[in-house]
Order: C-alpha cells, then sequence, then structure tokens
C-alpha cells in the first residue's frame, strides 16, 4: 500500500474538519455535517487510489455524497482498491451545540477487508492493550470490572467507564455504580470515547454499551491499529434486521465478533482530525489572518505506528477550505 495514503487521509479529515467547526455552536447539525461531506469528497477525488464507500452517509437515495457504495479517487489503472468508512463529523449535534469530542473520521483496508456492517445495533466492548484476554461480552460487567482492574493494578473504585447517556443502558450504569467503579457519561460520538481507553492521557478505562455497528467497524480499525481489544455483537431488532446479518454471512447473529472479524488483516489505516476538543484530540483553533490550525491522528495496523499531526492552514492559500464569505 503506498505509504503516503496515510497522510492523504489526514488531508481529507482536516478538510473536514475546518468546514465542519465554521458551523460550531451555530446550532444547525445538518449544515455542519454537509460542510463537511462536502469537503471529504473535493479532496478524496485527488487521490490516487480506487476506493469503495462500505460504511457512510447511507444509502444512494438518501445521501448525495459518500453513500454505500460510491467509487472514490483517482481511480487510475494500478491505484490501491480500498474499502472505506467514513464519518465526516462524529457528533453533529456536538458541533452544533460547541461541545466537546466531535472528530471527522475515515478508516481504509485492502478491498474486501472491512465489514460491511449493517446500520443496526452492536453491543461492544472496548479497552487498551491491558485488557487483552481479560475482558469479553460474554462476562458480567462485574466480572470485567474485576479482571481488568487486576490487570491495569488499579482498585475496582478506579476503574473509569465510559457509557452512553441513554436509557437503554439504565441497568448498566446502575450495575457499574453498585459495583464501586466510576462511570464517565457521554453524549455522542462512541468512536471517539471508544478509543480514548487505548490512551492513558484519556483517564478511560472501559468503554461499553451499545451503540451503531457501522461506528464498530470504524472503532475496531483504529483499536486495532493501536494494539487494544474490541469485540462487537450486533443486535437485529427485527427480522428484516435479522436477514441483512444473514446478507453478511453472518448466520449466527450471536456471535462475537473479534477484531479479525471487523477488519480483516493488518493493512488497515486510520485518520482522525479533532473538531472540538476531545479525550485525545484537540479541535480546531482559529488564528487571525484566515488560519486555523488542526489536530489529527494517524494509524497504520501493519506497523503499529501512531502519529500526531498538527498543522496550520492559512485558507487565503486553500479557497476550498476557506469559511470567508460562507
Amino acid at each position: 500500500m503506498d505509504i503516503n495514503l496515510p497522510l492523504n487521509l489526514v488531508r481529507v479529515t482536516e478538510a473536514a474538519a475546518i468546514k465542519s467547526f465554521y458551523y460550531m455552536g451555530k446550532g444547525d447539525a445538518n449544515l455542519a455535517d454537509q460542510a463537511a461531506v462536502d469537503a471529504m469528497h473535493l479532496v478524496f477525488n485527488d487521490l490516487d487510489m480506487e476506493g469503495t464507500v462500505v460504511i457512510g452517509e447511507g444509502e444512494i437515495d438518501n445521501a448525495p455524497m459518500l453513500y454505500i457504495g460510491e467509487k472514490l479517487g483517482s481511480g487510475r489503472e494500478g491505484s490501491p482498491k480500498l474499502d472505506i468508512a467514513v464519518d465526516p463529523v462524529e457528533g453533529t449535534s456536538l458541533v452544533a451545540n460547541g461541545q466537546n469530542n466531535a472528530i471527522s473520521v475515515i478508516a481504509a483496508a485492502p478491498k474486501g477487508c472491512l465489514l460491511h456492517a449493517p446500520d443496526m445495533y452492536m453491543e461492544k466492548i472496548a479497552c487498551g492493550p491491558e485488557g487483552k484476554d481479560i475482558v469479553h461480552l460474554d462476562l458480567s460487567i462485574e466480572e470485567n470490572i474485576k479482571r481488568l482492574a487486576k490487570a491495569k493494578d488499579k482498585d475496582i473504585s478506579e476503574i473509569i467507564i465510559s457509557v452512553q447517556n441513554r436509557p437503554r443502558h439504565e441497568e448498566l450504569i446502575k450495575k457499574i455504580r453498585n459495583f464501586g467503579s466510576r462511570i464517565r457519561i457521554f453524549e455522542e460520538g462512541d468512536v471517539n470515547t471508544s478509543i480514548a481507553t487505548c490512551f492513558k492521557s484519556s483517564g478511560v478505562d472501559l468503554f461499553v454499551g451499545i451503540g451503531g455497528a457501522p461506528e464498530g467497524v470504524i472503532s475496531a480499525a483504529a483499536i486495532k491499529s493501536l494494539g487494544g481489544v474490541f469485540q462487537g455483537r450486533l443486535k437485529p431488532r427485527n427480522e428484516e434486521e435479522i436477514e441483512r446479518c444473514y446478507n453478511m454471512n453472518i448466520n449466527d447473529v450471536n456471535k462475537i465478533l473479534e477484531l479479525e472479524d471487523l477488519v480483516k488483516g493488518d493493512e488497515a489505516l486510520f485518520a482522525a482530525t479533532g473538531i472540538t476538543d476531545g479525550e485525545f484530540l484537540n479541535g480546531v483553533v482559529q488564528y487571525p489572518n484566515n488560519t486555523v490550525k488542526t489536530y489529527s491522528i494517524m494509524l497504520r495496523a501493519q506497523t503499529g505506528t501512531i502519529r500526531f499531526v498538527e498543522a496550520l492552514h492559512k485558507l487565503d492559500n486553500k479557497p476550498h477550505l476557506s469559511t470567508r464569505n460562507m
């Protein structure tokens, strides 16, 4: 795979973050998302690849760009054929309301290596490398906490667990608190929050709960590169969703999906840029003279490389990114 591709993917997330940031705090989630989609599309077209969106903004009938099945890149002969999973803005309402933890994110892998996860719920658990062969979806939350605390040489009361603020998690939250551990509630952005478990600086030890399956695949690409732990189990709600599982060749809907099921091989790439300040990435910063600063992360599973990229963008020289006169 082209060694320049990871940095080029960062260029895509930078563009999306910059354009979306213009709508930060303005109360319109749709405009924030559309600006990011448009920016991504523009930069993708310059990349030397033949990408197919396997996780995107929706189906072709209801998404004008970055829809599932859309082709991206130059498509020149000999260019790499890639699966692309993309979330132009993870946390659109976070951007609209000026709240933390919004990011722009891409995962990519050779064609056929990313699970084409349907838009349904997935039960998830994630943590850093210390939890390898320790935590498991089939264990109770109490047992997972106890085992992880021992592995990390922490008291149970010191374990911090991220759980999304949703009614479906009320019983889970009650169990965690009754067991004596701490909870960090979040509103949106389970890609950001699950990945944060792999960074000690985030203070988060474990991520658990039920969220979107597509986001699970994107998270898995990053966590695989970081040497962490991720397991998922699809949670279809009706016969139609069960049929979609069968179409994905998942005949056992209760099967626990390991990292290798979600992201095959070791050539996955991941890129993300902060839109607003978050667990492990700062957000876009506006400077005078039509200049902004972005903070991004670039991951490569094959080498385990983790690159943090800080960039200053003089938008007068990048009219496609400039937010003046919008």
